[in-house]
């Protein structure tokens, strides 16, 4: 099939990949010309394990094409993908300019019979906007082209985004229209072969379930993070009560790992805007106010317990932090509790030597004029004279340190584990002390 794809970010990238991988004639499109450019020369604009590989291999047999023209787009596809981003607003809602800009310059340029899949997660009623906007365009030109709008939320996992997208758990439509539908079983043909995962549903209810699938996952996270404070309080282990809780199948072991908060592009941003959606219906989303909350505090929780163990005088101490981005395997950096880390520690006088074997890049950026923060290309040598080392993502390449050579080597040897993967007897009997998530 002809497809174009509107948005060449991570969405766009990983989907247009993905689909010319199974033989589709793609094109993606993107208003950055250097970011196309690069594209065409082998430059993928952002880290994501197999993304590299899958573009330059159909974009080297012609199935994957670049380009900065909406008109080359709109004339090329069968269906068009929009996956441009929906920045949060300043009141927590979804920012639709993006997505609406592409709905009006579709409908300047559309000469033939189009669906229109709008795959940027957005609010309840995108699609009917995402119409009115083309219709009202084409009624300026006076013509009268038959288009269809359909909802198709992506579930991709950063750092796993390239199996979620050719081995997917379900493949959600919403549709009000047999061909819409038919069209779409049609693109999704190869990879639905195994058993049936597409999902059809109306277009309402599609746009709803990307919203509410993050919401339930963060609900996950931040409850078991306030467990996770209550037991400190009264003196459990939380790493026991998740076994405990995660061994019942009605609860299973995914997502409840204590921490310091989840981050990154879309759960803190789909929250909020969930909570926009409720309140604009009338309707008042406590728990979800509950689940953002607990978040924004647990980020602080690192710095919390660091600041308690140096008395609250952190001026002239060097930290070391592993772990740059918000989890392994990406270098998204976007609400990441290391954000909050790096400022709170800077803010109170100390200075950061951090690494992570990818997001050094993005941290450079938000954080290079800084004076006190500095990039170490090794994690040994970040943590060499350090006064105290944080653990904030949970990449493998720490799993297994030797705490041996960190007790000799870090000035004072102190450890706070923002991800409670390492074994407190074991860190302890090295002389190191130190502190996790919840536990004693």
């Amino acid at each position: 099939m002809r497809v174009s794809i509107v948005g060449s970010g991570y969405v766009g990238l990983v989907s247009g990949a993905g689909l010319s991988d199974v033989g589709h004639h793609v094109i993606c499109m993107d208003i950055d010309e250097a970011r196309v450019e690069g594209l065409k020369n082998g430059v993928v604009p952002i880290f994501e394990p197999g993304l590299d590989q899958m573009i330059e291999s159909n974009f080297s047999q012609g199935r994957l094409e670049f380009t900065a023209s909406i008109e080359k787009a709109v004339e090329h596809a069968e269906v068009m993908f929009i996956a441009v981003g929906t920045p949060p607003d300043e009141d927590g809602s979804a920012d639709l300019s993006h997505v609406l800009a592409v709905a009006k310059a579709v409908g300047d340029h559309l000469q033939q019979p189009l669906l229109v899949v709008v795959k940027s997660t957005v609010p309840v009623g995108t699609c009917q906007k995402v119409r009115e906007a083309i219709e009202a365009r084409l009624r300026e030109r006076g013509v009268e082209i038959d288009f269809f709008v359909a909802s198709n939320p992506e579930f991709l996992k950063e750092g796993a985004a390239i199996s979620d997208f050719m081995k997917p758990d379900r493949i959600v439509v919403g549709v009000d229209n047999p061909r819409a539908e038919s069209l779409l079983r049609e693109l999704y043909a190869p990879f639905n072969r195994n058993h049936e995962k597409l999902l059809c549903m109306d277009v309402r209810s599609s746009e709803l379930t990307k919203y509410a699938a993050n919401a339930m996952l963060a609900t996950k996270i931040s409850l078991m993070n306030e467990l996770s404070n209550v037991a400190a309080h009264v003196g459990a282990d939380i790493e026991h009560v998740r076994n405990g809780i995660g061994s019942d199948p009605r609860i299973g072991y995914s997502f409840i790992y204590p921490g310091a908060g989840y981050g990154g592009s879309c759960f803190p941003k789909d929250v909020r805007a969930l909570e926009h959606t409720a309140r604009a219906s009338g309707y008042e989303p406590e728990l979800l106010q509950a689940v953002e909350a607990v978040n924004n505090r647990q980020k602080h929780k690192p710095f919390e317990l660091l600041n308690r163990h140096f008395d609250g005088d952190m001026g002239g101490l060097t930290v070391a932090l592993w772990g740059l981005s918000f989890k392994p395997n990406t270098d998204d950096m976007r609400e990441a509790p290391s954000l909050y880390l790096i400022d709170s520690i800077l803010s109170a006088g100390g200075s950061v030597r951090a690494h992570d074997p990818e997001a050094a890049g993005e941290a450079t950026h938000l954080f290079g004029d800084r004076n006190g923060f500095e990039i170490i290309d090794n994690p040994y040598a970040a943590a060499r004279g350090a006064d105290a080392l944080v653990l904030i993502t949970e990449w493998k390449l720490y799993w297994a340190p030797d705490f041996e050579r960190l007790e000799r080597e870090m000035k004072q040897a102190v450890i706070v584990d923002g991800r409670n993967i390492w074994s407190p007897g074991v860190v302890r009997s090295r002389g190191i002390t130190y502190y996790s998530i919840g536990r004693p």
